[in-house]
């Protein structure tokens, strides 16, 4: 379904929004979410579309047309900034991809349409067949994950799986992971130090990759609810990263750069993400999601024949494996031809597209009734998919604040600072809390 291997989870990273639900600039006058915008015969529309090309391919567009004579979709590549302008004008696309760990900034501006008056009518599309992770598009006014749904998700993962190398694991004498049981954090990192080799002061094998290029506050975020912990006070405007839950999920990433078991920042992959290495048998383990598998269909039997899936680790009592993002679709509010816009969602979210994505392999789809569709067919894809049915017990929805932004580059900012004993774990977690506090005040400040 990709035009290159990793291309998806790249997105992961290509919106401020995944890092922990960014903040555009106001948006004046594109508060009102009562305009129905449709075209009233339904005849002659042009639907202005914003995705990425090698999601919503020139294919399915051409069907989408053929099966809706009097639909044209005129395609935008999606672009945040054309985006935020385009909404500023109150001349919005009809259709936007969008991810719903981030939503709640959107939403809170009043910028995507209701969908629960739709979902209520569609035969494709129901409420009941929806998958948790499309709680994440729901806003009730003031927090994510209750009310109406103000987007959908198309396909997802749960991103803090494990993927590791067996013939690695036994050359090292290490029995292999679970498929069901977590393994804890501190001993997945006293795990990756006994796979790291190291020679004449570089490494050659990295035991364990955390794409720390792509995400640290989702992870981390992960981290303190597992112990229990709260990201944010009980209006999302405040943060405190000084906790005990913090400073250990901190302490840990620190610990994991000052070991040299994996990249990072101050000694990043090659080309910013694992999977190079980890094809290469340069790394034994790597923590990605279920999407990862698409990338082995086409490699050699070595490889297939040895690469496994193992649940996300955890750090304390409670057992949870998010998604870092969930990316999807939603209406703006604004859009002018809502109805025409709901019937793409039906054929891209229900339709030949998301049948095609599921039995890829290149992702989770967002539907139950599709969960089936997963690929089964290699030894590898079906130890995989059993373990991935049994992690979906433990799906746990990440904070989302309206507020927030830059939280990637400020942890990596101070946990760089105490990597390199300039200052304390604790000194970091309050760096952290102070900067990312101000930077909250003036998300709230712009929304009202």
């Amino acid at each position: 379904m990709l035009d290159r291997r990793i291309s998806r989870r790249r997105l992961l990273t290509s919106s401020a929004l995944a890092a922990g639900g960014a903040v555009a600039a106001p948006l004046l006058g594109a508060c009102d979410a009562s305009r129905d915008g449709s075209s009233g015969d339904g005849k002659n529309v042009t639907l202005t579309v914003m995705y990425k090309n090698n999601e919503l391919t020139k294919e399915h567009i051409a069907d989408f047309e053929a099966k809706n004579p009097g639909i044209k979709i005129s395609f935008i590549e999606f672009d945040d900034t054309r985006l935020n302008a385009m909404l500023a004008s109150n001349e919005p696309p009809d259709f936007v991809r969008g991810p719903a760990l981030g939503s709640a900034g959107t939403n809170a501006q009043k910028l995507a349409t209701a969908l629960d008056p739709y979902l209520e009518k569609s035969s494709v599309l129901k409420k009941e067949n929806l998958l948790p992770v499309n709680d994440g598009f729901r806003w009730d006014g003031k927090r994510a994950g209750q009310g109406p749904y103000y987007g959908l998700v198309k396909d997802w993962s749960q991103d803090a799986t494990l993927w590791y190398n067996r013939a690695m694991f036994e050359e090292a004498k290490i029995p292999p992971l679970s498929a069901t049981e977590a393994i804890s954090y501190d001993e997945l990192l006293e795990i990756g130090k006994k796979l790291t080799k190291k020679s004449g002061g570089k490494t050659q094998v990295y035991g364990l990759g955390l794409e720390w290029a792509w995400n640290l506050w989702a992870p981390i975020s992960m981290m303190i609810l597992q112990q229990g912990g709260q990201l944010y006070n009980a209006d999302l405007t405040e943060t405190d990263m000084t906790t005990p839950q913090a400073r250990r999920a901190l302490k840990w990433y620190v610990d994991f750069a000052q070991a040299g078991v994996g990249p990072t920042s101050l000694d990043p992959a090659p080309d910013g993400a694992d999977l190079s290495l980890f094809l290469a048998k340069r790394m034994a383990i790597t923590q990605d999601g279920y999407w990862y598998g698409g990338n082995f269909v086409k490699e050699s039997d070595e490889i297939k024949n040895n690469v496994a899936m193992a649940p996300a680790p955890v750090m304390g009592d409670k057992r949870i494996s998010p998604t870092y993002v969930g990316w999807g679709a939603y209406i703006p509010a604004k859009a002018k031809h809502k109805d025409e816009a709901w019937k793409l969602m039906e054929y891209f979210m229900a339709g030949p597209p998301s049948e095609a994505r599921a039995k890829s392999g290149w992702g989770l789809p967002a539907l139950k009734s599709q969960m089936s569709l997963l690929p089964q067919e290699l030894p590898y894809q079906k130890q995989a998919f059993q373990t991935q049915q049994n992690e979906l017990q433990y799906v746990g929805q990440l904070p989302d604040s309206p507020y927030a932004s830059s939280w990637n580059s400020v942890l990596d900012k101070h946990l760089q600072r105490a990597i390199k004993n300039e200052i304390t774990v604790e000194a970091a977690g309050k760096a952290i809390t102070e900067e990312m506090n101000k930077l909250l005040k003036q998300g709230k400040d712009q929304i009202g």
